[in-house]
């Protein structure tokens, strides 16, 4: 099973390309997001437990996170295997899934990170803003602020995945097509 993380700041598309490149590469789109509400609402034992951590205004810890989503490997049959969106966010959490994947004979094999200037991501915010009625992309501060904790806490992720060999930066600047065929070109050397 082949495992890629997506990366890319809020704004970057990287929502939009790991629907679409899960479905080209038959792998499982793993947004932990999607997953723990998921979780929740089905009241399974895990999400009951999530439930009251984030009833507390805490975050779910790590582990927890990392038991979700090994629960979802476990039972996923008939993949090639997974495209992680928007997890890890933090090199510990890097180093937790790395240990929970070498538990099951697998690795992260490739990180490909969308490469979007400043300017273009608030403008594409922005515009999501209009047609989604998201409120956390529209207002310019939290924009901002957004970005600012995506290279604060998530960039670090890079260098660590760039001293394995792992890094793959790729351009995100363009049509929808076009970015998904330079990432799709990327996965392409790795899936067989």
């Amino acid at each position: 099973m082949v495992n890629f993380l997506i990366f890319g700041p809020p704004g970057s598309g990287k929502g939009t390309q790991s629907v679409r490149l899960a479905e080209k590469f038959n792998l499982l789109h793993l947004s932990t997001g999607d997953m723990l509400r998921a979780e929740i609402t089905a009241g399974t034992d895990l999400g009951k437990k999530m439930s009251l951590i984030m009833s507390k205004g805490e975050l779910v810890p790590d582990e927890v996170v990392i038991e979700m989503i090994a629960v979802k490997i476990d039972s996923t049959k008939g993949k090639a295997g997974f495209l992680f969106d928007g997890f890890p966010r933090t090199v510990a959490q890097t180093v937790a899934l790395e240990k929970m994947l070498n538990e099951r004979g697998m690795k992260i094999d490739s990180m490909l990170v969308l490469d979007v200037d400043h300017d273009e991501l608030v403008k594409r915010l922005i515009a999501r803003a209009e047609l989604s009625g998201r409120p956390d992309d529209k207002d310019p501060k939290v924009i901002e602020n957004r970005i600012d904790v995506y290279r604060e806490k998530t960039e670090p992720i890079i260098d660590y995945c760039s001293k394995k060999g792992l890094y793959q930066p790729v351009n995100g600047v363009g049509s929808i097509d076009d970015i998904f065929v330079r990432l799709a070109e990327h996965m392409s050397k790795i899936v067989r």
